[in-house]
């Protein structure tokens, strides 16, 4: 009998896949798929619609068919830097969590995330967690960053899972959702989402006192269902985040404040790195568009690693 189904988990060649009536089952693919005409080191990525087939008894699955995809977040693979990696499909929303410190998570790493998401048109809200650590020089530093990204058209949200707060208005953004979670590891993704859904209860890592790095405790992409309606994505903490896939001539247009500006250059195809009549590098000389904001551009154009 063949159903229609959502990959909620990826592990090696097999995929767990969330049946209609709840339940999940393991299945293994047919065949290759190629999608959208991009080569990934993964054919099938959680958040996937797919058709499959129940064998064995009814305890094993075959998937015949891929679905259509909305959009989808890609990366470069970590082992191998020409190959891309869907790190998830089908999403309505990416939550970037972050901390000002202990991980600090730099404005580098999550610009190279929004750009990503800008591509394809997946919203993105801000979440800079663990308030409740932060000292005077850490909270003036949030109030720039906060100024940073709701310049450039950001939602953003202030949270402590050990103090409650924030949660309530950031859970209420996650109903009837397909929201993902990014960012690096130790950041407090798996504690928040066991606040939310306790029953799930993810394993939360420790911060290394050498190095102020948090230590992976998810290590694949895991969909997981809200009893108040939606899901999450819980991504393993990502280190660096490599872009590809793109032009680099259109990535002023993933900024959103750069791209309000675009008609009001001299030149159509102006890149904002060095054209005389560029609205872009006047508005940053002017202090409209942030400078971090802007050296972060240049680096992504100039292909450049964040952390």
């Amino acid at each position: 009998m063949t159903f229609t189904g959502l990959v909620v988990q990826s592990t090696g060649s097999w995929y767990v896949v969330e049946k209609p009536d709840g339940k999940t089952i393991n299945c293994k693919f047919k065949g290759k798929f190629k999608i959208c005409g991009i080569k990934t080191t993964n054919p099938i990525a959680v958040g996937d619609k797919v058709v499959f087939q129940e064998i064995e008894n009814d305890s094993v699955g075959v998937i015949t068919e891929i679905l259509h995809r909305n959009n989808y977040i890609i990366r470069k693979s970590t082992n191998l830097s020409k190959e891309e990696h869907i790190i998830a499909s089908n999403l309505d929303q990416c939550f970037i969590i972050a901390s000002v410190k202990h991980p600090r998570t730099s404005t580098g790493f999550i610009d190279r995330l929004l750009t990503t998401a800008e591509a394809y048109h997946i919203p993105s809200i801000i979440v800079f967690n663990k308030i409740d650590i932060y000292n005077n020089i850490d909270l003036e530093r949030l109030d720039e960053l906060k100024d940073i990204y709701v310049g450039a058209g950001y939602k953003v949200l202030y949270t402590s899972v050990t103090e409650h707060q924030g949660i309530e208005p950031f859970t209420n953004l996650l109903k009837n959702k397909v929201s993902l979670f990014a960012g690096h590891s130790g950041v407090g993704k798996s504690a928040m989402i066991n606040f939310i859904q306790p029953e799930i209860k993810l394993r939360t890592g420790e911060i290394s006192a050498i190095h102020d790095k948090g230590k992976h405790t998810t290590t694949s992409a895991t969909m997981y269902k809200l009893s108040f309606g939606g899901y999450i994505i819980d991504t393993p903490g990502i280190k660096e985040f490599g872009l590809t896939g793109f032009d680099k001539y259109e990535i002023a247009d993933r900024f959103p404040e750069m791209r309000r500006l675009r008609s009001n250059c001299k030149f159509s195809n102006c890149t904002h790195v060095h054209e005389p009549g560029c609205a872009v590098l006047k508005a940053v000389a002017d202090g409209i568009i942030n400078s971090e904001r802007y050296n972060n551009y240049l680096n992504i154009f100039h292909d450049e690693d964040g952390e």
